[in-house]
């Protein structure tokens, strides 16, 4: 809000109608479930309306939504349920589809959480990484500790199997097996159908938040204790994958299951403009999320149409909404405000990574599917030396 008035807006957020930390709030009240899930953020921006009119006697010129993580779901909820609201909107890390997103995180904790030997100990978590650059680094064209393009990637977790004895820089069997689980998308035990896609490789230092601790995120047992289950002591540990994601789907139908792609198309229509990013080490949300949302909605409306009004942008390197070791500071304003209001659709962002204050890596962000190609000559770690080309 502080950068927004610094650049002369008004400026609006919103508690989404509660106060307290965690879903505890939903237990029992249905309609502050609906506030969390899409109202509060539409009444937010009629009041904010009205409120400037009666302050400076005129409508606003523009409007603009900017959100990341539940944010970008409330982005995305925007642009779908009320396409009138915002010309142009920001939507980060998206946390869509939210019921299949936790029960992926619920997922993760059940391969790897129930049984002991199958946890893997933040002390590995470097040696993994190091091995997943010494295999990939290099197919982008050059060697700087960041995949640019980590679908390209497939590792083999069994290349770090211990000889002898259990260390750091080793994996046991059952580890083996977790490391390669996780780098894989959560699957339907019985159709083997995909449900949430995994994490990406390049993402190991921070698996921390997911699969470190002794219970999976809180964020996903709160989604089923409050909202799902309706029990404030339901146990992750009997969690079936396939049954509770039918019923999570079947109890939030309309909240946070998943957002049509088809809806997105009147807010292109009428020449809203959406601009959608997410970090390819994002260790809270699997990236491929987004880069299938952004093909379903080009299936959806059409190539032509996509490509007249929304963008992604996929961060080499970046954790959850920013972090990691990537270029993980930018501004997406400028980009959108110069295509809302200029017609000018942003053909690169230039992002930034900074070492105790000093800025030390630029790199341009590119259009998806246009990856950063090093362009042979010049430093590294200077977004001139690179190109947005298609892979």
């Amino acid at each position: 809000m502080a950068q927004a008035l610094a650049r002369g807006y008004a400026t609006a957020s919103t508690d989404t109608g509660h106060r307290t930390p965690g879903g505890g709030f939903a237990l029992g009240h249905p309609e502050k479930l609906v506030d969390y899930a899409y109202r509060s953020e539409h009444d937010m921006t009629v009041t904010g309306k009205v409120a400037v009119q009666a302050f400076y006697g005129r409508a606003p010129e523009h409007s603009y939504f900017n959100g990341c993580s539940t944010g970008g779901r409330q982005a995305l909820t925007e642009a779908s349920r009320y396409p009138a609201d915002f010309d142009g909107i920001i939507a980060g890390a998206a946390a869509n589809p939210k019921t299949h997103l936790d029960t992926w995180r619920i997922w993760m904790g059940l391969q790897t959480m129930r049984d002991p030997e199958s946890r893997i100990p933040q002390e590995k978590y470097p040696a993994i990484h190091q091995a997943v650059l010494a295999a990939c680094d290099a197919l982008d064209g050059v060697k700087d500790g960041l995949l640019e393009d980590p679908t390209r990637c497939h590792f083999d977790p069994g290349t770090l199997a211990c000889k002898d004895t259990d260390s750091a820089s080793c994996l046991t069997p059952k580890q083996v097996k977790s490391v390669a689980t996780v780098l894989g998308p959560a699957r339907s035990p019985r159709t083997g159908a995909e449900i949430f896609p995994g994490y990406m490789p390049g993402s190991e230092l921070m698996w921390g938040r997911l699969i470190g601790g002794p219970e999976p995120y809180e964020t996903a047992l709160d989604q089923f204790r409050f909202t799902v289950f309706n029990d404030a002591r339901w146990d992750w540990r009997t969690f079936d994958v396939d049954r509770d994601l039918a019923r999570a789907d079947e109890a939030l139908k309309g909240l946070l299951t998943a957002i049509d792609p088809k809806s997105i198309g009147p807010f292109l229509a009428r020449g809203g403009e959406l601009l959608t990013y997410h970090g390819w080490a994002d260790q809270d949300i699997a990236p491929l999320a987004s880069v299938n949302f952004y093909k379903s909605v080009s299936q959806a409306v059409g190539d032509a149409r996509t490509a007249n009004g929304m963008r992604l942008f996929m961060v080499p390197g970046m954790g959850h909404c920013g972090g990691g070791d990537g270029p993980n500071t930018f501004d997406m304003m400028p980009a959108l405000e110069a295509w809302v209001e200029k017609g000018a659709a942003p053909a690169e962002v230039v992002a930034s990574h900074s070492t105790r204050g000093v800025v030390d890596r630029t790199r341009p962000l590119c259009p998806y599917p246009q990856v950063a190609r090093y362009r042979g000559t010049g430093s590294i770690d200077a977004a001139e030396s690179f190109a947005c080309l298609l892979p």
